[in-house]
């Protein structure tokens, strides 16, 4: 009796464990634009395909083609390559293939991101005359009309050019960095989530503040826990039952010797 009992209270339990625990994936499930395209989940949103409430202002991406993409105010779009959850990284690449036009158009400050390397001021030039071979020139930028480099701020007033810009970036054109992806990782900051290795959500769907949780207690984490939490407490039940039973029966057994033994002396009496 007891062990069904544990068997019908565990069933019903672990039913209603998974149950909540799918219906908050329900929620906010993750989603991608394509096999083997980034996962995305907060504080990205897909748009048209996760509610609203599932990301932040500045994180809603877009599918394009089976592209995943984010536009950025100003510029346009760039093609997201991974995210990072963990580190707080994003991985673009540039569809024009001009990573020092990203460079030179793109403002972070109107966005939620900040460029993940290191960045130092550089000042990119105009120029109507080609420099030395010791200045190389943005090909992406250039024509034959003009010549755009990039130099230190220190640099630009000594040359016949018009700056164009100067700004913080994470390097300065190389010829032999010609991978257009290279410098286009950014990074994110969210208030009351910062820790890297942790992830971040909603604390409620109103408003947009965020709070953490381990990466590592996942929603199959927490309900082995729970599951074990509550077999040990039925289990914990069971056994002080059995003990209270058993103590039962004991003193039953008890006063059933005391009554055998005493009707044994009566019936001697009696015989005497």
């Amino acid at each position: 009796m007891a062990a069904s009992v544990f068997n019908f209270i565990s069933l019903i339990l672990i039913s209603y464990i998974f149950l909540h625990v799918e219906a908050l994936d329900a929620n906010c499930p993750p989603a991608k634009c394509a096999d083997g395209g980034p996962d995305i989940r907060f504080p990205f949103r897909l748009h048209g395909r996760q509610p609203e409430h599932c990301g932040l202002p500045g994180f809603e991406l877009v599918c394009k083609e089976n592209t995943t993409m984010i536009q950025f105010p100003y510029y346009g779009d760039l093609v997201i390559r991974s995210i990072s959850y963990e580190m707080k990284k994003v991985d673009l690449l540039d569809p024009k293939n001009c990573v020092h036009e990203v460079f030179l158009n793109l403002n972070l400050s109107l966005t939620p991101f900040q460029y993940f390397y290191h960045v130092k001021n550089y000042t990119y030039l105009n120029c109507s005359a080609q420099l030395s071979p010791s200045f190389p020139k943005v090909p992406c930028l250039s024509s034959s009309q003009y010549h755009v480099y990039t130099v230190e701020p220190s640099m630009a007033s000594r040359l016949a050019c018009r700056p164009m810009k100067t700004i913080a970036i994470p390097f300065a054109y190389s010829p032999y960095i010609s991978d257009n992806t290279f410098g286009l990782r950014l990074t994110w900051t969210l208030t009351g989530c910062n820790d890297k290795g942790s992830h971040c959500k909603l604390q409620g769907k109103t408003e947009h503040q965020t709070s953490c949780f381990n990466s590592g207690l996942s929603n199959k984490h927490l309900v082995i826990g729970l599951i074990t939490g509550i077999f040990a407490f039925i289990m914990a039940i069971l056994i002080s039952i059995k003990i209270h039973n058993s103590k039962k029966w004991d003193g039953q057994k008890s006063f059933g010797d005391y009554e055998a033994l005493k009707t044994a002396g009566y019936s001697k009496v009696d015989d005497a």
